[in-house]
């Protein structure tokens, strides 16, 4: 089936005005009302009437629909599987999820429930992934392409250098200096080496049970042990899966990341970037690979006079700050006197070893943090537009919490909208609330969260005593408890009372 816009009916319906009166059946219920969906009509495909099979297959049409919530609404269960095949949904959507909404039978709801379209990687939602999944599908300032039996893949030198040594060989001997490399043995399976490639970007592997074999292939040839070990591993596990499950059907095998190694190795890029002058403590090792590691740089940040060799890639997907900053008229930019291709980009109001914490997040999404550089490393997350940065920071903050400090650390998760730090201050504040309300600044935080509420009534609440308050009576249990939760609200209330508020 096939869906047209209704601009398109009169000139269907002039060549095929033989077809049956099914043509102009409309859309059935469960997508009525839908805005993207309001002025379409469905039609079997033209060449689908006149028999033409090989025009059928794969016709791909501009309308922002899947072939899985077509079928499911048109309630053709034969159709479903194929509409099914490469299908993706996006978690906690109702767009991700509407194939399940509007099927229009129970058999078809059934069959969706199966197919298992989610998994335990897309519910967490991490914005590294996220991010390194983006730019392998897009290919966002790739610089090398690969031909496997007419399908192009497109990737990135730095990422899968600083994943396989197999790789860095090669870029350096066999296809140095080419940017299109074809992949023509017989043996190599493109839909395997998609695979190869999601492990060395994001570190987990979905593949065809038919595939799996290939892929082993493609690993040993790649020098990847631990890629192989895995694979046996995890078809031994499904193995006896299904041996303990009759009829059960396993066509995916999904590898899971147990451990941060393809962190690690991303942080190899920022090792490299960094300056000569400041690499002390790193390369000390003889077998240190950043020695002589090549990262294929496309862009250089001058800090302070020192000069970072990054990548496009990371800061543009990273943050939409350097996105906005690279793509701004950079032709007319100063260039690298040691490498002329590269332009240089000098950063200001930022020191070079605030800018190192930065690099090493952008990289790995670690980086180390003190209480000495939390705060620097916070307003520069801010600036930059970092929000896992500034989660980063906050939890740091939230390690050095005391009663001294606390008051400004509630006042700094507010001004950064950190609202986990701004709960597990206001946690705190309840824990200690008998000497606090002894502090006149505490009385001050008060009156100014009271005056922050838009057109307030002398009855109405108060953001920051609610939660406190929240805080003092959850999780209480016994009767002890409960008479001490009663004395901390006292003390709020009389406060309260003494600087003439009420809530």
């Amino acid at each position: 089936m096939t869906f047209v816009p209704y601009q398109l009916w009169d000139l269907i319906l002039q060549p095929f005005s033989y077809l049956p009166n099914a043509l102009t059946t409309r859309l059935p219920a469960p997508l009525i009302g839908r805005p993207a969906l309001r002025t379409v009509l469905v039609v079997p495909n033209c060449h689908c009437v006149l028999g033409d099979l090989q025009c059928c297959r794969n016709v791909l049409v501009p309308f922002p629909t899947s072939g899985a919530l077509t079928q499911s609404c048109l309630g053709d269960l034969y159709t479903v599987p194929f509409g099914l095949s490469g299908a993706k949904c996006e978690a906690n959507t109702f767009d991700g999820e509407r194939c399940m909404y509007g099927s229009l039978s129970d058999s078809i709801r059934r069959l969706l429930k199966e197919y298992k379209c989610i998994t335990a990687q897309a519910m967490q939602r991490d914005y590294y992934d996220h991010f390194l999944l983006t730019l392998l599908e897009q290919g966002q300032y790739s610089d090398v392409k690969f031909l496997v039996h007419g399908e192009t893949f497109q990737a990135h030198r730095c990422v899968l250098s600083a994943r396989s040594e197999y790789f860095t060989a090669m870029f350096e001997t066999k296809w140095k200096g080419k940017n299109l490399i074809p992949l023509k043995h017989p043996l190599i399976n493109p839909a395997a080496f998609g695979a190869i490639l999601q492990y060395f970007y994001t570190g987990r592997m979905d593949i065809d049970v038919s595939h799996v074999e290939d892929c082993k292939r493609l690993a040993k040839q790649c020098k990847m042990g631990d890629l192989i070990d895995e694979l046996e591993s995890k078809c031994k596990q499904v193995y006896e899966f299904v041996s303990n499950k009759p009829g059960t059907c396993v066509k995916v095998l999904t590898l899971e990341p147990h451990s941060c190694q393809h962190q690690e190795e991303m942080a190899q890029l920022a090792d490299c970037a960094l300056p000569a002058e400041l690499k002390v403590g790193f390369g000390e090792l003889p077998f240190d690979r950043t020695d002589n590691f090549p990262s294929y740089p496309d862009i250089c940040f001058r800090v302070e006079g020192y000069d970072f060799l990054c990548h496009k890639a990371f800061f543009c997907g990273r943050s939409d700050y350097f996105k906005a900053l690279l793509q701004d008229h950079f032709s007319e930019g100063e260039m690298m006197q040691s490498q002329p291709s590269t332009p240089v980009l000098t950063i200001h109001n930022i020191s070079h070893e605030i800018f190192i914490r930065l690099l090493y997040y952008v990289y790995s999404d670690d980086t180390e943090l003190s209480p000495e550089n939390v705060f620097d490393v916070l307003c520069v997350a801010d600036m930059y537009l970092l929000p896992g940065l500034k989660r980063l920071c906050g939890k740091t903050l939230a390690k050095m919490l005391c009663e001294d400090n606390v008051l400004h650390m509630w006042k700094t998760s507010k001004l950064f909208r950190l609202s986990r730090l701004e709960d597990q201050c206001t946690e705190y504040m309840a824990k200690i609330i008998e000497r606090l309300v002894e502090k006149p600044e505490f009385a001050d935080m008060i009156k100014e969260d009271a005056g922050a509420v838009e057109d307030r009534h002398e009855t109405d609440s108060i953001p920051l005593v609610d939660d406190i308050r929240f805080h003092i009576t959850s999780n209480v249990q016994t009767f002890s408890a409960i008479e001490e939760a009663n004395v901390k609200l006292d003390a709020l209330d009389q406060l309260l009372s003494t600087i003439g508020l009420e809530c």
